[in-house]
């Protein structure tokens, strides 16, 4: 399909300074001559990467529309440097603010999965700092977030679904070990979630007040998700009260939700926020 992107190659930014340098890879497909609505954002999920189904879907329907869109991988994840195990919050919350900083797009719309349901609502309390978000250096100017879509968001996690489920032999490995496995439903290879993770979880978190986005928000939340509760997405439209915000319940949804019909009722939310950012 010529919507598609043929044969482009990754870019590489290098993120962190010293030993915490890591190349991070992105695929940033440019707006069409004369199209103005905001860059798409991707943000994956654990352990997913910018060439997943939903990944490859919203790139297709940028080309469609003709909007640019930008994907990375995480540290750790795809095509990215770095170890997985050095993962955090943080630490991967840096490298998405670092690739749109450097891309430079004026509005951004941010399309979260599971994890970067969680990261999309940190970008956009960085991007609202006053003073320029703290890992870029003082005043400097973020693009406008015109809009998210969350898919299956898991903000907090680490302290919300993992922590309070801890069994006493993962809570021996973490002390111990400083990480626990976990059987992956998704992977032949298991889980790790690393005390890193889960101490830097905490100081991140977005469910302990309220959450500004300044901007429209839609989540579609699997009902039969079982990773992430639906009650999980009501209780984090609870923290979006000053934002307009669509909630869609897919009943028979998974936690991956990339089924044709999934598929096509996350194109449609991506579509409607366009639609919403036009209009303005």
């Amino acid at each position: 399909m010529s919507d598609q992107m043929p044969n482009v190659q990754p870019q590489f930014l290098t993120v962190g300074e010293g030993e915490a340098a890591r190349e991070i890879a992105m695929l940033v497909r440019p707006a069409q001559a004369g199209n103005n609505a905001p860059t798409l954002v991707w943000l994956s999920g654990y352990r997913s990467d910018m060439c997943g189904t939903k990944a490859l879907e919203l790139d297709g329907l940028a080309g469609e529309l003709g909007t640019a869109c930008i994907r990375l991988d995480y540290s750790g994840h795809g095509l990215s440097g770095g170890s997985f195990r050095d993962g955090t919050i943080s630490r991967w919350l840096e490298e998405a603010l670092a690739v749109i900083r450097h891309v430079a797009p004026d509005r951004v719309i941010l399309v979260g999965s599971s994890m970067g349901g969680w990261i999309a609502l940190r970008l956009a309390q960085e991007l609202a700092r006053q003073d320029g978000p703290k890992f870029a250096g003082p005043k400097l100017e973020g693009p406008k977030l015109e809009g998210m879509v969350l898919i299956a968001p898991a903000p907090d996690f680490t302290s919300e679904l993992i922590e309070p489920n801890l069994t006493a032999k993962e809570r021996k490995s973490l002390a111990e070990r400083g990480y626990f496995e976990e059987r992956s439903q998704y992977s032949p290879e298991p889980d790790i979630y690393t005390r890193a993770l889960i101490e830097d979880g905490r100081k991140n978190r977005v469910l302990d007040g309220m959450i500004e986005t300044g901007c429209p928000v839609h989540i579609l939340q699997g009902m039969k998700d079982p990773d992430v509760p639906h009650a999980h997405a009501m209780k984090l439209v609870e923290h979006l009260p000053a934002d307009d915000v669509v909630l869609t319940f897919i009943r028979d949804g998974d936690h991956r939700l990339s089924r044709p019909s999934d598929i096509a009722l996350i194109l449609s939310a991506v579509k409607g926020i366009i639609r919403t950012s036009m209009a303005g």
